[in-house]
């Protein structure tokens, strides 16, 4: 049979015991430290008989209530570190306080009046000492027991006040030690914090060489985008594992645990600076106004409702035919309402298909919106060219009729949410999109009293078919990571700012306006899936590097997909009052030129004339 060890058996021991114990550790120690104190006062060891047996049955009634009662025996010790410590200080302080106002101020005969002052401060080095010796013995058989190995060892980079606190977070955890500091100011080389030596960030590969280093968290919130830039390129080129922190806010707050750490920002990853938004423009449309957002649950329609719940609307109005979706960006809202975080008078959540004429009409004539964006759409190429019908009837018709009942009700505004698939489309999502965008203008040409409106944008990183999710999710499975073409670029830019923007170009808009977001230079989609590969820690594998962990498959473009996309059908386009927001000027139909179209597809999709019918409107869009 298996001897077990000592601190074996008290880490298998029940909770109420372990706390028993250290209860009965403490008394001894009340003991031991009044017995020392009574040494050091008379510089001779005194039996502890009458009266000296009433400073300590003082210290015991007075010490053990104060401990429970300031949750000495809630902590778990093999954890035991600075905030342990601390809770030890106050409980001592509070103890040592009544106790030297009996046996100091006051006085007992026959008991050195000293002894009230010099018995706590032994009793504090003795208790937090107990509290040291538990971490290193009980804790170091507590790691080795759950591997402590196999921990990922890191590099935190930037010693101020987010690395201190996230390196304080992680003490203990079982997922990740952490070694040690990189920060860009030489002065704090060599200096130690909590423990951790602080090395220069240039010395980044050797530390990194030396402990073994897997991952390397960014704890840099006020480094501007070009720096963050350079440390992300730099830590690539190292093999290392990138991972960012919480905002400095929510660190600030306490909020900090091991699921705060978040794979790297996507802004990381595109390089790209933000602008900051006018207040005013993200305003003009929306404050104090009814607000119906189509297509709520998706990627751009539930970041439209979180922003524009933050701008004050009157009400906010949800619709979607996903009930998984509505749901979810539903009660996110309602909650954020709950917490005073958007001050909002109506959440409303409608359930339904913009397809579905009676609904819509419904809908709007309870609700009578002000404004509303419409972004409900089939996005995903592939699959809509595989299903043509749907693919018209939800981006085409169901846009014609959202646009035809908020006229009918006085809506003052009408955003339709566009795409750069749009332009000179080779497919029928961007087929169907660029046609709805025709019904806007030819609606807009009449001069109704609603103002009509379309934004056109490229990729939104993050979005539920953005390819980062997805080789975020093959980089995980060990790959490949698959890309269509190896020349195939793409624009790019977050949710956030599209839907910020998007918001920005509804209050510029005077009719039939096409709004072109400012999306920077395109991106190959291979230099991103190699860039997403290197940054978390890993090689590609390719005919140069057959040793490499992860592979680069091209599997060739897809039905109706292009090399890359543009955003403008002709040239030149008008810059507006913001840096990013531009306006095209493009060929428009009339009323009757739309509503011929419109019958013809209606007409190909009654003969069930498939083939003539993704001919018709691929034509037609590219015109």
């Amino acid at each position: 049979m298996e001897l077990l060890s000592p601190n074996v058996i008290l880490l298998n021991l029940p909770r109420t015991a372990k706390r028993f114990i250290v209860a009965a550790v403490d008394a001894s120690l009340c003991v031991l430290a009044l017995w020392l104190a009574l040494y050091l006062r008379l510089g001779e060891f005194v039996y502890l008989d009458w009266p000296i047996s009433l400073a300590l049955l003082g210290s015991l009634v007075l010490a053990l209530p104060i401990f429970i009662i300031g949750g000495l025996y809630r902590a778990i010790f093999r954890y035991s570190g600075w905030p342990a410590l601390m809770t030890v200080a106050k409980s001592v302080a509070i103890y040592g306080l009544i106790y030297a106002s009996l046996f100091t101020a006051i006085g007992v005969n026959g008991i050195p009046r000293t002894i009230g002052l010099i018995q706590p401060i032994l009793l504090f080095i003795f208790i937090g000492a107990s509290r040291g010796l538990a971490f290193y013995w009980l804790g170091g058989e507590y790691r080795r027991r759950i591997g402590t190995d196999k921990k990922e060892r890191v590099l935190i980079y930037g010693a101020g006040s987010a690395g201190r606190q996230i390196a304080a977070a992680l003490a203990g955890n079982r997922e990740m030690k952490v070694v040690g500091f990189l920060d860009d100011d030489e002065k704090l080389a060599g200096q130690v914090l909590n423990g951790l030596t602080i090395y220069p960030a240039s010395h980044l590969k050797e530390q990194a060489d030396r402990k073994n280093v897997t991952t390397v968290l960014l704890a840099l919130p006020s480094a501007n985008q070009k720096r963050r830039q350079e440390i992300i390129e730099t830590i690539r080129t190292n093999k290392l594992l990138v991972r960012t922190l919480p905002s400095i806010t929510e660190i600030a707050q306490g909020k900090v645990s091991i699921s705060d750490i978040r794979e790297l920002d996507i802004n990381d990853l595109l390089g790209r600076p933000a602008v900051e938004p006018d207040l005013a423009l993200l305003r003009r449309t929306i404050a104090n106004k009814k607000i119906l957002v189509t297509g709520a649950g998706g990627s751009i329609g539930s970041e439209l409702c979180r922003q524009i719940a933050r701008l004050s609307p009157s009400e906010l109005i949800l619709v979607d035919h996903s009930e998984f979706a509505l749901y979810q960006i539903h009660e996110e809202l309602l909650a954020l309402a709950a917490k005073n975080e958007i001050q909002i008078r109506v959440v409303a959540a409608a359930l339904g298909s913009v397809r579905d004429g009676a609904f819509v009409t419904e809908t709007m004539t309870r609700w009578r919106p002000d404004t509303v964006y419409h972004a409900a759409a089939y996005k995903h190429v592939p699959l809509v060219e595989d299903n043509i019908v749907e693919g018209l009837r939800n981006n085409v018709l169901g846009t014609q009729t959202m646009a035809e009942a908020a006229l009918a009700i006085g809506a003052q505004h009408f955003v339709l949410i566009s795409t750069d698939k749009a332009v000179r489309p080779t497919n029928i999502m961007g087929a169907s999109k660029r046609i709805a965008e025709l019904i806007l203008q030819a609606l807009a040409s009449d001069r109704p009293s609603t103002c009509f409106s379309m934004v056109r944008f490229g990729n939104v990183l993050g979005s539920s078919g953005s390819v980062v999710p997805k080789f975020r999710q093959q980089i995980a499975d060990g790959g490949p990571v698959s890309v269509t073409h190896p020349d195939v670029t793409r624009y790019f830019m977050t949710i956030p700012e599209a839907a910020q923007l998007v918001i920005q170009s509804a209050a510029m808009a005077e009719g039939g306006d096409v709004f072109l977001l400012e999306m920077g230079e395109p991106i190959r989609i291979a230099d991103l899936a190699r860039r997403m590969i290197e940054l978390s820690g890993l090689t590609v594998r390719d005919e140069e590097h057959d040793e490499g962990d992860i592979e680069i498959r091209f599997t060739g473009l897809r039905p109706g997909e292009k090399l890359y996309e543009e955003l403008l059908l002709g040239t030149n386009p008008s810059p507006t009052s913001h840096p990013r927001i531009m306006k095209g000027s493009e060929r428009a139909l009339s009323s009757g030129e739309v509503a011929n179209i419109l019958q013809t597809v209606e007409d190909f999709i009654q003969a069930r004339d498939y083939t003539a019918l993704r001919q018709f409107v691929i034509n037609l869009a590219q015109k």
